[in-house]
């Protein structure tokens, strides 16, 4: 049996410029950390042959082609792997629509896991730039670059999309004690309501191609993002705070979807105990709201909201084999 551990991540700045409409054009960047909560994914030899995969959903099949999940299928595909071969998923929060780059560090994962089964090692850069083949092209999805490369490398990194289509992920030196402090200062809450991002982000995607008022947004969002690299490295804390708050007010309006009215009265109330910015994780509609306020307002952020806080820490690893036991294959 193998097994992978790959984080979930947390984006700051900068979400939407990792799509295509937009960087091709523009290039792109996003400031993110993976965090400390995981998708788990193992292999092991099928002993009778066919092939098996456990998700939230179980299936036994005798053929690649019949395999209805398709990230699976795609990647089993790309590896030249036939069968005989048991795949299962479990991870630390719910796998989809929590805006977290579930499905991502899921490829990202299986990916891994699958190379070692093969006897391959692979580098943060392969994971991060086969995950996206997987997820976009072969499988079609809508969605940008950020997740798959903040899960393969991990950390607190600036990630730069460019119009090449290259990536360049470089990690945030940042001081201990304020890594340490940004970190304290956050807090997540679980809105309870999940959703698929692909129709917020076809709608955003097209909307920013085809709006030059939306592209300067972006291009806003953008220059944020070395906004907030060059505060938090200077050790300017409370500046993350307004960055975030400029970002949410940005984000919002690039897609009809991103927010509600719950979500809105939510952000309200926080920012009036205390928080001095945030935004909704990941396209918008559900998820977990992320707030940045000093520590001593965090009790009464969440008394105010009554949503089920969750604590994250930040992740300084990405995607990792934790188990590996060849003679069982």
């Amino acid at each position: 049996m193998i097994i992978s551990r790959t984080p979930l991540r947390m984006s700051f700045v900068g979400g939407g410029s990792d799509l295509p409409s937009y960087y091709r054009q523009h290039g792109g960047a996003v400031l993110s950390t993976a965090v400390d909560k995981y998708v788990y994914v193992s292999v092991n030899k099928k002993f009778d042959g066919g092939i098996r995969i456990a998700y939230s959903k179980t299936e036994e099949v005798d053929h690649i082609e019949k395999i209805e999940h398709r990230l699976v299928r795609a990647t089993l595909q790309m590896l030249e792997i036939p069968g005989g071969i048991e795949v299962t998923s479990t991870a630390d929060i719910p796998s989809r629509g929590t805006g977290l780059g579930s499905s991502s560090a899921f490829t990202v994962g299986l990916i891994n896991v699958l190379s070692a089964y093969l006897g391959r090692h692979v580098s943060a850069e392969q994971l991060g730039r086969l995950s996206c083949e997987i997820e976009i092209d072969r499988c079609g999805e809508p969605i940008g670059k950020q997740d798959q490369y903040a899960s393969a490398y991990g950390g607190l990194s600036l990630i730069e999309f460019k119009p090449d289509d290259s990536v360049l992920v470089t990690p945030l030196v940042l001081q201990r004690k304020i890594r340490e402090a940004v970190e304290s200062n956050i807090l997540v809450f679980y809105t309870g309501i999940t959703r698929s991002a692909s129709g917020i982000l076809k709608e955003q995607s097209s909307n920013v191609a085809d709006s030059a008022g939306k592209q300067k947004m972006l291009n806003r969002m953008v220059e944020l993002v070395y906004e907030l690299r060059d505060e938090l490295q200077s050790g300017h804390l409370d500046s993350m705070g307004e960055i975030l708050d400029e970002n949410w007010r940005l984000k919002k309006q690039l897609a009809s979807g991103i927010t509600s009215n719950a979500i809105d009265d939510w952000y309200v109330k926080a920012k009036v105990n205390g928080a001095l910015g945030g935004k909704l994780l990941g396209a918008g509609a559900g998820g977990f709201l992320m707030f940045y306020a000093p520590s001593e307002r965090h009790d009464a952020i969440e008394k105010a909201l009554g949503l089920r806080r969750i604590h994250f820490g930040f992740e300084p690893l990405g995607s990792r084999i934790i188990f590996y036991n060849p003679t069982d294959l």
